[in-house]
Order: C-alpha cells, then structure tokens, then sequence
C-alpha cells in the first residue's frame, strides 16, 4: 500500500489553523503553507463574536484535553450585564430601541446556486453560552489553534495555483516552485484566494461592496463610560453615509491597566477613504480619520477614539460572497476551500469566523471518519457546507444592506482578487 501522502493546506488563517488542529488530533500528515514571515507579521487585534454553532465547531475539534477547548474557553471574554448586546446613538449617547433592523431579502438565487434565506438574528443568537456572549481577538483565536501545528508550518510560501492528477496534488507557489505532492489541497488563504478560483472555474466571486472600516484599540480607562456589554454605536446624522462601531467590554477586564479593549468601525461607501485607497496603511493615518469621524460623538463613547492607541489603527474593506449562495462548480476530488476563500462576508451580524470554523470541523470529521483523503470526501463536505455557507452570507449581505446601506449587483458590482 502506497503511503500516505501529506493534506496541503493554502493559508494560516483561522480556518485553516483549526482545520489543521483536527488532522493532528486524527494522526493525518498535513503541511501549511503560509503567504507572510510568521504569524506576528499582520496587527490581528479586533475581537470575534463566537455563536454556539461556532463554539460547539471549536470545541469538536480541539477536545476536552486541558490544552484543548479547556484553554481555549478560558481565554475566551464572557461578556453579559443588562444589556448584554445593545445600540447606542453615537451623537446623543442614548440607546437605541432596537440593535438590530429587520433584514430585507437577498437577491434572487443564481440558478446554480442553493436556496439561501436570510433570517433576522435576536438577541438570544448573541448569548451563545452561560447567558452570555463569547468573544475573543483573532490574534489569540489564531495563537491558540496554532498550538501544536508550529513544526508542519511553511511561512513565507505564497500558493497561487496546483497541479493535479489522479493520484495526488501540487500547490505552485508565486515563484513557480512546486511542493511536495500531496493527497489533498485546501484551499483556506482568504478573500483572495488563488485555489477557490481555479477549483471553482472562476464562479467564487469575493465582491467589494465599496465600504471600508477601520481596526482599533484602547486602554480600558477609555470604556468606563460605557459599561459592559457589546455595544453598536450608530451615526447616521452624517450627510455622506452611516458610521457604525462596534466593540465589546468585559467585566474581568476593565481595570487592567495592560489590557486593551478593540473597536471596529465602518462607513456606508464614501465615507471612510484611506489614502490611496491603500489597506496596507496602518497606524496614524487611520487613527486620524477615525478621530475625524467621531469628533461630535458623545462623551461616553468618544474617549473610545481620542485615547486610541494609534499604531494598532487599521484599514480594511468590507467584502461579501455572492449574496445569492456559495455556487457549484465540478467537483475536484483533491482539491476544495474553506473559510472566507468560500463565503466571505460582511461584518454585520458576526458569523463570518463562525462559518469558517464550521467547515474546519466538518472537513475534518470527514476526514477523520475516512482515516485520510478517500474519493467523495470533497463532494460530501461541498455539499452540506453550500447549504449553511449560503444561508450564513445571505444573512450577513441582507443586515449589511438594511443597516449600512451596502449594495452588490452580482453582474456588475467590482470584485476583488
């Protein structure tokens, strides 16, 4: 019997990373390789909402050993007081009735494509566990299923395509190098991904809705005022667009003084322009339009921006997967994706990160249930994750669009990548 060869996994992002933890956990051999020089390369500070579909994924896969789900939960902010999730008017400083709008349908579905419904999440969605809601940053998220992969990490390896046949796969990096062959290549390096566009034939689309928000961070001094929860903080007296921010305090954290709490902001299309148009920028040129924005914002909510630590600002934009569903494309039994190679979406609602570790367990699963890569391993996992995957995108694309005014026409809307 021919031995057996090494999963390839394209990217360290979480997706991948938990995907990893479970081929380690079932003894199946795995290689990563990864675009940048380690994983400190990128600022990754702003904090994830994880939901109990999210929670039960991570935990599946990491298991109950201490190093396991056990340290993973303990590093987790369990965030609920009486408000638990809540809006606030950014200008006035008082809550809003209502944190979370009606959604309005997605677009019609592609032919092609799933059905897709997107339902209006409550505020029960958010408490995912003990009556609370569960948080962390990606930095640690990503440290954290790390844990263990470090050895089978190939930094600095950019994949931009494979080769295939029927016994095996090679990813091709930008320099034209090949790797070793491997039984399976998943393809989890993001919005950008060069995998999910060859597999697929070019029908995984990532479209730029034409909104852009900003990453920040700051001493809890600055988030006294407001008290815990996770917040929504809304402008929409602006004649150019809405503003929206959204941060989470914690109670075990507020008084220590080396802890930063993170904030994350975003604008309808127009009003938050990095120069350039330029997302590598980081630090005071961020933190000075997020200033801007905010300058008549009210006292409980401005120091969140004045006492900012300013080389942490970042840029970023805000991207969607095809509204109507995750497409079929001929399936390639060596080769499939994850993550938001698959489905990215926009930031309302939360479950982008909670998707993508979904498929990480169920990829998994498959595999471990199979003992390695076995014919229609990568039919059975495409075809459950298209029905989650795109009712998760409607969902997130129709918040977007009630509540920050984002738009895509699949037909002629930009796309990146």
């Amino acid at each position: 019997m021919a031995a057996q060869k090494p999963v390839l996994i394209a990217g360290a992002g979480l997706a991948s990373l938990l995907f990893a933890r479970s081929l380690l956990r079932s003894r199946i051999p795995f290689i990563i390789f990864e675009r940048d020089q380690s994983i400190a390369f990128r600022a990754q500070g702003y904090r994830l909402r994880l939901s109990t579909e999210g929670l039960d994924a991570i935990e599946e896969v990491l298991g109950p050993e201490p190093n396991g789900f056990p340290k993973f939960w303990d590093r987790c902010g369990k965030t609920g007081g009486s408000k638990g999730f809540a809006g606030l008017n950014a200008v006035t400083g008082e809550e809003l009735e209502e944190s979370t709008g009606p959604s309005p349908p997605a677009p019609e579905p592609a032919k092609d494509a799933p059905k897709a419904t997107p339902t209006q999440p409550g505020k029960e969605m958010l408490f995912s566990r003990e009556g609370k809601t569960i948080g962390i940053s990606r930095g640690d998220m990503r440290a954290l299923f790390l844990e263990g992969c470090e050895d089978h990490v190939r930094w600095g390896h950019h994949v931009t395509g494979y080769e295939s046949s029927p016994n095996g796969v090679w990813a091709i990096f930008r320099d034209g190098s090949k790797s070793e062959e491997g039984d399976l290549l998943v393809g989890g390096e993001g919005i950008y991904s060069k995998v999910a566009k060859q597999v697929s034939n070019g029908k995984l689309k990532t479209y730029d809705t034409g909104a852009r928000g900003i990453h920040g961070q700051a001493p809890t001094t600055a988030f006294k005022a407001l008290g815990e929860g996770v917040w929504r903080i809304l402008d929409d007296t602006r004649s150019d667009g809405k503003v929206f921010a959204i941060t989470n305090v914690r109670p075990d954290d507020m008084d220590d003084p080396d802890i930063q709490f993170g904030w994350t902001m975003g604008g309808q299309p127009g009003v938050i322009a990095p120069p350039n148009n330029d997302f590598s920028i980081i630090g005071k040129e961020a933190a000075d339009i997020a200033k801007s924005l905010t300058a008549n914002w009210h006292p409980r909510i401005k120091p969140l921006f004045d006492q900012m630590d300013e080389k942490n600002a970042a840029f970023w934009k805000i991207t969607c997967s095809t509204p109507s569903g995750v497409p079929e494309w001929p399936n390639d039994p060596r080769v499939t994706v994850i993550g938001d190679a698959v489905h990215s979406m926009t930031p309302a609602g939360g479950i982008g990160a909670n998707t993508a570790v979904r498929d990480s367990a169920l990829l998994g699963r498959l595999l471990a249930e199979a003992g390695g890569w076995k014919e229609g391993i990568t039919a059975a996992y495409e075809k459950e994750m298209r029905v989650y995957g795109s009712e998760a995108v409607a969902h997130s694309y129709g918040m977007a669009k009630g509540q920050f005014g984002v738009t895509i026409d699949e037909d002629t809307s930009p796309t990146v990548g």
